[in-house]
Protein backbone atom coordinates (compact mmCIF):
# COMPACT_ATOMS: atom_id res chain seq x y z
CA UNK A 1 0.00 0.00 0.00
CA UNK A 2 1.53 2.98 -0.94
CA UNK A 3 2.18 6.18 1.68
CA UNK A 4 2.56 8.42 -0.10
CA UNK A 5 -0.76 7.97 -2.13
CA UNK A 6 -2.56 8.53 1.10
CA UNK A 7 -0.78 11.83 1.54
CA UNK A 8 -1.74 12.58 -2.25
CA UNK A 9 -5.52 11.91 -0.94
CA UNK A 10 -5.67 13.94 2.08
CA UNK A 11 -3.55 17.25 0.15
CA UNK A 12 -6.32 16.94 -2.49
CA UNK A 13 -9.54 16.63 0.27
CA UNK A 14 -8.05 19.26 2.43
CA UNK A 15 -6.10 21.58 0.51
CA UNK A 16 -7.19 24.52 2.44
CA UNK A 17 -5.83 22.78 5.46
CA UNK A 18 -2.26 22.32 3.41
CA UNK A 19 -1.69 25.43 1.99
CA UNK A 20 -2.76 26.87 5.83
CA UNK A 21 0.31 24.61 7.40
CA UNK A 22 2.76 25.27 4.09
CA UNK A 23 2.37 28.67 3.39
CA UNK A 24 0.73 30.04 6.71
CA UNK A 25 -1.74 31.96 4.57
CA UNK A 26 -5.97 31.85 5.23
CA UNK A 27 -6.55 31.21 1.04
CA UNK A 28 -10.28 32.30 0.49
CA UNK A 29 -10.49 30.89 -2.92
CA UNK A 30 -8.62 27.75 -3.79
CA UNK A 31 -8.41 25.15 -6.58
CA UNK A 32 -7.11 21.89 -6.95
CA UNK A 33 -5.51 21.10 -10.21
CA UNK A 34 -4.64 18.36 -12.57
CA UNK A 35 -1.72 16.71 -11.01
CA UNK A 36 -0.12 15.57 -14.92
CA UNK A 37 1.97 18.11 -15.85
CA UNK A 38 2.22 18.81 -20.04
CA UNK A 39 5.28 18.36 -22.17
CA UNK A 40 5.85 14.85 -22.06
CA UNK A 41 3.90 14.06 -18.69
CA UNK A 42 5.44 13.75 -15.52
CA UNK A 43 2.59 13.68 -12.39
CA UNK A 44 3.16 15.67 -9.20
CA UNK A 45 1.92 14.66 -6.09
CA UNK A 46 -0.27 17.45 -5.07
CA UNK A 47 -1.07 20.82 -7.13
CA UNK A 48 -3.55 23.65 -5.75
CA UNK A 49 -3.92 26.92 -6.84
CA UNK A 50 -4.36 29.96 -4.39
CA UNK A 51 -6.45 31.92 -6.50
CA UNK A 52 -6.68 35.27 -4.73
CA UNK A 53 -2.48 34.93 -3.48
CA UNK A 54 -2.19 33.94 -7.18
CA UNK A 55 -0.03 31.50 -6.78
CA UNK A 56 0.55 27.76 -6.86
CA UNK A 57 1.18 25.38 -3.94
CA UNK A 58 3.21 22.33 -5.17
CA UNK A 59 3.95 19.60 -2.39
CA UNK A 60 5.74 16.08 -3.52
CA UNK A 61 5.73 13.98 -0.39
CA UNK A 62 8.65 10.94 -0.44
CA UNK A 63 8.52 7.97 1.62
CA UNK A 64 12.59 7.17 0.57
CA UNK A 65 15.40 9.34 -0.62
CA UNK A 66 16.09 7.47 -3.64
CA UNK A 67 14.50 7.79 -7.17
CA UNK A 68 15.28 7.63 -10.50
CA UNK A 69 15.47 11.16 -11.47
CA UNK A 70 16.60 12.57 -8.09
CA UNK A 71 14.43 14.99 -6.15
CA UNK A 72 16.04 18.11 -6.51
CA UNK A 73 15.87 18.00 -10.07
CA UNK A 74 12.61 16.60 -10.28
CA UNK A 75 11.66 19.85 -8.38
CA UNK A 76 13.27 21.58 -10.80
CA UNK A 77 11.60 20.33 -13.72
CA UNK A 78 8.08 20.69 -11.97
CA UNK A 79 8.45 24.18 -11.29
CA UNK A 80 9.70 24.70 -14.75
CA UNK A 81 6.65 23.31 -16.33
CA UNK A 82 4.11 24.66 -13.60
CA UNK A 83 5.28 28.13 -14.38
CA UNK A 84 5.03 27.62 -17.94
CA UNK A 85 1.69 26.04 -17.65
CA UNK A 86 0.17 28.84 -15.48
CA UNK A 87 2.43 31.73 -15.39
CA UNK A 88 2.35 32.57 -11.69
CA UNK A 89 4.78 31.62 -8.99
CA UNK A 90 5.17 28.48 -6.81
CA UNK A 91 5.93 27.56 -3.51
CA UNK A 92 7.83 23.84 -3.75
CA UNK A 93 7.73 21.84 -0.29
CA UNK A 94 9.00 18.61 -0.41
CA UNK A 95 7.50 16.21 2.80
CA UNK A 96 9.61 13.79 3.67
CA UNK A 97 7.53 11.01 5.75
CA UNK A 98 10.13 8.77 6.91
CA UNK A 99 12.99 9.50 9.25
CA UNK A 100 16.28 9.19 7.09
CA UNK A 101 19.98 10.52 7.91
CA UNK A 102 20.26 10.73 4.20
CA UNK A 103 21.67 14.15 2.69
CA UNK A 104 18.84 14.04 0.42
CA UNK A 105 16.42 14.77 2.62
CA UNK A 106 18.35 17.65 4.05
CA UNK A 107 18.97 19.62 0.66
CA UNK A 108 16.54 22.39 -0.39
CA UNK A 109 17.97 23.11 -4.09
CA UNK A 110 18.79 21.58 -7.55
CA UNK A 111 22.47 23.14 -8.24
CA UNK A 112 24.40 22.89 -11.80
CA UNK A 113 27.46 25.00 -13.42
CA UNK A 114 24.39 27.23 -14.88
CA UNK A 115 21.09 27.22 -12.78
CA UNK A 116 20.14 26.80 -8.98
CA UNK A 117 16.92 25.93 -8.04
CA UNK A 118 15.88 26.37 -4.45
CA UNK A 119 12.11 24.42 -2.62
CA UNK A 120 11.37 23.93 0.78
CA UNK A 121 12.33 20.66 2.65
CA UNK A 122 10.22 19.84 5.62
CA UNK A 123 10.72 16.43 8.07
CA UNK A 124 7.96 15.15 9.75
CA UNK A 125 10.37 13.68 12.78
CA UNK A 126 11.22 16.88 13.39
CA UNK A 127 7.64 18.41 13.30
CA UNK A 128 5.94 19.25 16.73
CA UNK A 129 2.86 17.08 17.19
CA UNK A 130 0.73 20.10 18.22
CA UNK A 131 -0.98 21.22 15.24
CA UNK A 132 -1.20 18.01 13.67
CA UNK A 133 -3.18 16.70 16.59
CA UNK A 134 -5.35 19.57 16.68
CA UNK A 135 -6.36 19.43 12.70
CA UNK A 136 -8.35 16.14 11.63
CA UNK A 137 -6.60 16.79 8.12
CA UNK A 138 -3.40 16.93 8.82
CA UNK A 139 -3.84 14.27 11.61
CA UNK A 140 -2.94 10.98 9.88
CA UNK A 141 0.88 12.84 9.71
CA UNK A 142 0.77 13.26 13.75
CA UNK A 143 2.57 9.23 14.07
CA UNK A 144 5.10 10.77 12.50
CA UNK A 145 5.91 13.68 13.84
CA UNK A 146 8.39 14.06 17.06
CA UNK A 147 7.97 11.97 20.16
CA UNK A 148 10.24 10.29 22.95
CA UNK A 149 7.57 8.29 24.13
CA UNK A 150 5.93 6.29 21.13
CA UNK A 151 2.69 4.86 23.44
CA UNK A 152 1.78 8.54 24.54
CA UNK A 153 2.14 10.38 20.73
CA UNK A 154 -0.36 7.06 20.07
CA UNK A 155 -2.56 7.61 22.14
CA UNK A 156 -2.70 11.43 21.79
CA UNK A 157 -3.74 10.44 18.05
CA UNK A 158 -6.34 8.16 19.21
CA UNK A 159 -7.79 10.42 21.74
CA UNK A 160 -7.81 13.08 18.46
CA UNK A 161 -9.36 10.31 16.29
CA UNK A 162 -12.27 9.71 18.53
CA UNK A 163 -13.34 13.37 18.79
CA UNK A 164 -14.25 13.97 15.43
CA UNK A 165 -17.71 13.39 15.44
CA UNK A 166 -18.64 12.99 12.03
CA UNK A 167 -18.81 9.24 11.55
CA UNK A 168 -17.54 9.06 8.27
CA UNK A 169 -14.72 11.48 8.74
CA UNK A 170 -13.50 9.67 11.90
CA UNK A 171 -13.27 6.61 9.58
CA UNK A 172 -11.79 7.94 6.88
CA UNK A 173 -8.70 9.89 9.16
CA UNK A 174 -8.64 6.72 11.61
CA UNK A 175 -7.57 4.68 7.72
CA UNK A 176 -5.26 7.23 6.94
CA UNK A 177 -3.83 7.88 10.39
CA UNK A 178 -3.17 4.02 10.87
CA UNK A 179 -1.40 3.64 7.34
CA UNK A 180 1.07 6.41 7.93
CA UNK A 181 1.84 5.07 11.69
CA UNK A 182 2.85 1.92 9.85
CA UNK A 183 5.62 3.98 8.36
CA UNK A 184 7.29 4.54 12.28
CA UNK A 185 5.47 2.03 14.62
CA UNK A 186 5.32 -1.98 14.73
CA UNK A 187 1.33 -2.98 14.25
CA UNK A 188 0.70 -4.83 16.98
CA UNK A 189 1.74 -0.50 18.99
CA UNK A 190 -0.64 0.54 16.23
CA UNK A 191 -3.55 -1.77 17.08
CA UNK A 192 -3.94 -1.28 20.68
CA UNK A 193 -5.00 2.30 19.73
CA UNK A 194 -6.64 2.53 16.38
CA UNK A 195 -8.88 0.04 15.59
CA UNK A 196 -8.25 -2.26 12.41
CA UNK A 197 -12.60 -2.84 11.85
CA UNK A 198 -12.88 1.19 11.45
CA UNK A 199 -9.87 1.49 9.44
CA UNK A 200 -11.84 -1.18 6.88
CA UNK A 201 -15.02 0.46 7.01
CA UNK A 202 -13.22 3.28 5.77
CA UNK A 203 -14.28 4.94 2.26
CA UNK A 204 -10.60 6.06 1.65
CA UNK A 205 -8.93 2.93 3.21
CA UNK A 206 -11.26 0.57 -0.20
CA UNK A 207 -10.31 3.15 -2.33
CA UNK A 208 -6.77 2.94 -1.48
CA UNK A 209 -7.00 -0.79 -1.52
CA UNK A 210 -8.62 -0.42 -4.83
CA UNK A 211 -6.04 1.22 -6.61
CA UNK A 212 -3.81 -1.05 -5.41
CA UNK A 213 -5.49 -3.58 -6.72
CA UNK A 214 -5.62 -1.76 -9.90
CA UNK A 215 -2.16 -1.47 -10.22
CA UNK A 216 -1.34 -5.23 -10.04
CA UNK A 217 -3.86 -5.95 -12.41
CA UNK A 218 -2.12 -3.56 -14.99
CA UNK A 219 0.86 -4.54 -13.87
CA UNK A 220 -0.39 -8.52 -14.85
CA UNK A 221 -1.35 -7.33 -18.03
CA UNK A 222 1.46 -5.31 -19.03
CA UNK A 223 3.53 -9.06 -18.33
CA UNK A 224 1.05 -10.73 -20.21
CA UNK A 225 1.30 -8.05 -23.10
CA UNK A 226 5.51 -8.80 -22.44
CA UNK A 227 5.36 -12.35 -22.84
CA UNK A 228 3.64 -12.28 -25.99
CA UNK A 229 5.76 -9.75 -27.70
CA UNK A 230 8.68 -12.27 -26.71
CA UNK A 231 7.07 -15.01 -28.12
CA UNK A 232 6.30 -13.27 -31.43
CA UNK A 233 9.91 -11.68 -31.58
CA UNK A 234 11.72 -14.78 -31.09
CA UNK A 235 9.19 -16.76 -33.69
CA UNK A 236 10.58 -14.42 -36.21
CA UNK A 237 14.09 -14.75 -35.49
CA UNK A 238 13.90 -18.62 -35.89
CA UNK A 239 12.06 -17.97 -39.33
CA UNK A 240 14.67 -15.27 -40.12
CA UNK A 241 18.10 -16.54 -38.73
CA UNK A 242 17.02 -20.36 -38.02
CA UNK A 243 18.89 -21.97 -34.53
CA UNK A 244 20.21 -18.74 -32.65
CA UNK A 245 23.12 -18.92 -30.02
CA UNK A 246 21.40 -19.10 -26.35
CA UNK A 247 23.50 -16.07 -25.40
CA UNK A 248 21.65 -13.86 -27.61
CA UNK A 249 18.35 -14.86 -26.89
CA UNK A 250 18.72 -14.19 -23.20
CA UNK A 251 19.81 -10.34 -24.26
CA UNK A 252 16.86 -10.19 -26.19
CA UNK A 253 14.79 -12.14 -23.04
CA UNK A 254 15.82 -9.08 -20.83
CA UNK A 255 13.83 -6.73 -23.39
CA UNK A 256 10.87 -4.70 -22.29
CA UNK A 257 7.87 -4.77 -25.07
CA UNK A 258 8.53 -1.70 -26.83
CA UNK A 259 11.97 -2.86 -27.33
CA UNK A 260 10.68 -6.34 -28.69
CA UNK A 261 8.39 -4.17 -30.76
CA UNK A 262 10.97 -2.22 -32.30
CA UNK A 263 13.24 -5.73 -32.70
CA UNK A 264 10.59 -7.15 -34.74
CA UNK A 265 10.53 -4.37 -37.15
CA UNK A 266 14.21 -3.83 -37.43
CA UNK A 267 14.13 -7.80 -38.42
CA UNK A 268 13.12 -6.20 -42.07
CA UNK A 269 16.13 -4.59 -42.24
CA UNK A 270 18.56 -7.08 -40.93
CA UNK A 271 20.51 -9.51 -43.96
CA UNK A 272 22.71 -11.52 -40.76
CA UNK A 273 23.27 -12.67 -37.55
CA UNK A 274 25.61 -9.72 -37.23
CA UNK A 275 22.99 -7.20 -38.47
CA UNK A 276 20.89 -8.22 -35.34
CA UNK A 277 24.15 -8.64 -33.01
CA UNK A 278 25.10 -4.94 -34.06
CA UNK A 279 21.69 -3.85 -33.59
CA UNK A 280 21.73 -5.34 -30.13
CA UNK A 281 24.57 -3.63 -29.42
CA UNK A 282 22.99 -0.50 -30.00
CA UNK A 283 19.88 -0.60 -27.84
CA UNK A 284 22.15 -1.85 -24.93
CA UNK A 285 24.15 1.06 -25.25
CA UNK A 286 21.47 3.66 -25.22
Amino acid sequence: MSYDNVCKILAEKYPTDFARWLLAVEPRSIEVLKTELSIEPIRADSLTFLQTENRILHIEFQTITKSKTPISFRMLDYSVRLIRQYKVPVTQVVIFLQQTNDEIAFTEEYRSETTTHRYRVLRMWEQDSGQFLNNPALLPLAPLTQTSSPQALLSQVAQSVARISDRETRQNIAACTQILAGLKFEKNLIRQFLSEDIMQESVIYQDILHKGEQKGEQKGEQRGEQKEALRFCLSLLDERFGEIDSSIIERVQVFKKEQLEALGRALFRMSSIADLVTWLDEQESN
